[in-house]
């Protein structure tokens, strides 16, 4: 006899597993959809804006914070007040100005391009030159992106006299600080001038641009003497040791160089900026070759009222001699500016 075996519990499990999945889909479809990811904030647009500094100019570290930086300059009678300008230009006396930037500026890597004349300047030599009055004028900023040239001149620099000619390059004579901004409205300048009072000055920024323009008072001659001067003065306001030399120049420049003891700070031509302008009208060569075998210096208002002059121009050119009449250089410091740590 035969014994029939029902598995009763196979239909139970599988309508369990029926209803369980029935139950999941369920649940699923009613649970709202997740949200979609948000997008990623984008960025603020930001602006490049450039801070230039012209005429003889040090970066030194600013010994109260390590954030910002201080350009350094002389004020001496071989140049001009110091002067700031963007879309508007104001006069500066000798102190010391903060330039403040729209919205908040962190200090950024302060690279170097490698054409900038590289010096440890120490923090208490930089807290010397703020503490002396009246040498000096003094701009705080934050520590920039990059230090960039804004002008080249070929010279050589450094710590013996003359300098060595493996030092020649075209340094940097003017210094560009590069900083990132979202805006360009909002910066100013505040600050404390050694005498009188100094009204905060909005500086309207239509181009990415602001300058601190300090401007010779004279050309320099054929021995670069002023640039020489200048750069003399710079490294003794900012406690450096260091020379300038300039490959055009003839070797007998060195005799008359101030930036040693034995220099002078002024070299007279045998031939007067009248001299040689009557010599050039008349065309007498020899005074103006005798003239250009020494150390000229004109004036640059000579030169200036010479350029306007189509006649004078035109008797030049006919005689073939315009070299001698226009050989004074441009009015920039032709010394390099100095990064010294900034």
């Amino acid at each position: 006899m035969k014994i029939c075996r029902y598995l009763t519990f196979a239909p139970v499990g599988l309508t369990s597993t029926i209803l369980a999945s029935l139950f999941l889909i369920a649940c699923s479809q009613s649970q709202p959809p997740a949200p979609a990811p948000a997008p990623e904030a984008k960025a603020a647009p930001t602006k490049d804006v450039y801070v230039i500094f012209e005429g003889p100019w040090a970066i030194a570290p600013d010994p109260k914070d390590a954030n910002s930086v201080l350009l350094l300059a002389p004020k001496t009678t071989h140049h001009r007040d110091l002067y700031v300008t963007a879309s508007n230009h104001s006069p500066l006396t000798a102190g010391i100005y903060d330039l403040s930037f729209p919205g908040h500026v962190g200090p950024g890597a302060g690279t170097s391009d490698p054409d900038i004349l590289r010096a440890k300047i120490a923090p208490q030599n930089a807290q010397h030159v703020l503490d002396s009055k009246g040498v000096r004028y003094a701009i705080r900023l934050p520590r920039p992106e990059a230090y960039l040239p804004a002008h080249r001149h070929r010279s050589r620099a450094g710590s013996t006299y003359p300098p060595d000619v493996s030092t020649e390059m075209d340094y940097a004579t003017a210094l560009s600080l590069r900083y990132s901004v979202g805006t360009l409205n909002g910066f100013s300048l505040a600050g404390t001038p050694d005498t009188g009072t100094f009204n905060p000055l909005l500086l309207q920024v239509d181009t990415p641009t602001i300058r601190f323009v300090i401007e010779p008072t004279e050309g320099d001659d054929v021995c670069n003497t002023h640039s020489r001067q200048a750069f003399h003065d710079l490294v003794q306001l900012v406690g450096l040791t260091l020379y300038v030399d300039f490959p055009e120049n003839a070797s007998n420049c060195h005799g008359k160089d101030p930036q040693v003891p034995h220099g002078s700070t002024t070299h007279a031509s045998s031939v007067s900026p009248v001299g040689r302008i009557t010599a050039l009208l008349a065309g007498n060569l020899t005074d103006l070759q005798t003239a250009d075998a020494t150390v000229v210096e004109m004036p640059f208002r000579y030169l200036g009222f010479i350029g306007e002059s189509s006649i004078a121009r035109r008797i030049a050119q006919r005689l073939g001699i315009a070299a001698y009449l226009f050989s004074v250089s441009a009015m920039d410091c032709g010394a390099p500016g100095i990064n010294g740590g900034g």
